[in-house]
C-alpha cells in the first residue's frame, strides 16, 4: 500500500475539542482541504456498529484519533466507570474500524497519566508500566495505555502503521475555564481576571505552589501530530521499538506552580498578593516528559510559555460570553 496520497481524505475523531480543533487548523493551515469530521449526533464513538459503517461508507486515508472523555481531578475520581468504558468502547471501535477498513496510518492521542505516579524525571517512554498508576485518574490512564497497546498490536500482528503520542499538560485556544473541573492553567486564568475585575487583594492557589509542571500549547500539540503522522513508515519503524512505540510531546522545560501563577497574574494584569494553601493537595511533586525521542524525529516545541499563556489570556476574553462559566 502506498504510504501516502497527495490529497488523503483525513478524518480527525474529537474535532470540537481543544486538541481535535487545534489539529483542523493546522491541517486546514498546511492546506488539507479533505477533512472529515462528525459530531457527536451524527456519530456515537461508542456505538460499534455505527463506527463500523461510518468507515466502510467513508473510506478515510489517515485518522487523528483526538476523540476520548476527558475532566480533571475531580471528574476522574467522581466517574471512574465511565472515564475507563467510554474511552476503551472508542479506541477500540476506531482503531479497529480503521484497520478493517484499510486505514492507512492512525495517530492515537494519549496522555502523560500514563506513567507510573513515582516514575523517575523526566519522564521517558520506556517508564510505561513500570509502577503504580496516580489513583485519581487510574481509569483514564489504562484506557489510554490499551489504546497504546491496541495499536502496537495491529502492527505486530496485520502489519498497521498504527501510531501513538503522548501530550504533558495542554492549554490554549478552546480550553475548559469552569472551576470545578479544569485544569490548573485555565483555573488560574480565571480566576486572576476574576480578581482584577473585582478588586480582590488575594488570590489564594491551591497546594504549596511547589510542585513543578510542564506546559504545551495545543497549536504546538497539533504540530507535532501532523508531523508524527507524516513521518515515513521507513523512518518510524526505525526509530521506535515496536512494544514501545509511544512518543512524548511536550517542551521539555517545567516550571513551579508558584511560577506559574506569578506569570498568569503578570499576564493578567494582576496585582495584588498570590497565598498558596498547603492544606489543599499538591499531587504529584513533578511531571515532566522526557522528549528526546521526538526531537531526534525532527519536532521541538516553539511556543514560548509567556507567549502562549498571552494568547490564552486573549482567546478567553475574546469568547468569555460563550463559555460555561
Amino acid at each position: 500500500m502506498s504510504s501516502h496520497h497527495s490529497n488523503p481524505l483525513i478524518y480527525v475523531a474529537g474535532h470540537r475539542g481543544m486538541v481535535g480543533s487545534a489539529i483542523v487548523r493546522a491541517l486546514e493551515a498546511a492546506g488539507h482541504a479533505n477533512l472529515l469530521t462528525r459530531t457527536h449526533a451524527e456519530l456515537d464513538l461508542t456505538d460499534q456498529l455505527a463506527v463500523d459503517a461510518f468507515f466502510a461508507e467513508q473510506r478515510p486515508t489517515q485518522v487523528y484519533l483526538a476523540a476520548a472523555k476527558v475532566g480533571g481531578i475531580h471528574a476522574n475520581d467522581t466517574y471512574p466507570a465511565e472515564f475507563l468504558y467510554q474511552n476503551l468502547l472508542i479506541e477500540a471501535n476506531i482503531i479497529h474500524g480503521a484497520w478493517r477498513h484499510g486505514v492507512e496510518r492512525l495517530l492515537f492521542l494519549g496522555s502523560s497519566c500514563i506513567y507510573p505516579r513515582l516514575a523517575s524525571q523526566p519522564m521517558a517512554e520506556d517508564a510505561l508500566l513500570t509502577g503504580l498508576l496516580e489513583p485519581t485518574n487510574e481509569p483514564y490512564a489504562i484506557a489510554k495505555i490499551a489504546g497504546i497497546k491496541l495499536c502496537e498490536s495491529y502492527n505486530r500482528q496485520y502489519g498497521a502503521d498504527f501510531r501513538s503520542v503522548m501530550p504533558t499538560n495542554l492549554y490554549g485556544p478552546g480550553d475548559n475555564f469552569d472551576l470545578a473541573n479544569s485544569h490548573v492553567l485555565p483555573a488560574l486564568i480565571r480566576k486572576f481576571h476574576q480578581a482584577k475585575l473585582e478588586g480582590t487583594p488575594t488570590v489564594t492557589v491551591w497546594g504549596s505552589g511547589t510542585p513543578r509542571r510542564e506546559f504545551l500549547h495545543v497549536d504546538d500539540m497539533a504540530s507535532a501530530c501532523v508531523h508524527v503522522m507524516n513521518l515515513d513508515a521507513e523512518t518510524w519503524r526505525a526509530r521506535v521499538d515496536p512494544r514501545c512505540s509511544h512518543l512524548n510531546v511536550g517542551t521539555g522545560v517545567d516550571v513551579t506552580i508558584a511560577e506559574l501563577a506569578r506569570l498568569v497574574a503578570e499576564l493578567v494584569g494582576f496585582d495584588g498578593e498570590i497565598v498558596f494553601d498547603p492544606s489543599k493537595p499538591d499531587g504529584t511533586p513533578r511531571k515532566l516528559l522526557d522528549v528526546a525521542r521526538l526531537r531526534e524525529l525532527g519536532w521541538a516545541a516553539r511556543i514560548d510559555l509567556a507567549d502562549g499563556v498571552r494568547q490564552a489570556y486573549q482567546w478567553f476574553l475574546a469568547h468569555q460570553g460563550q463559555l460555561r462559566l
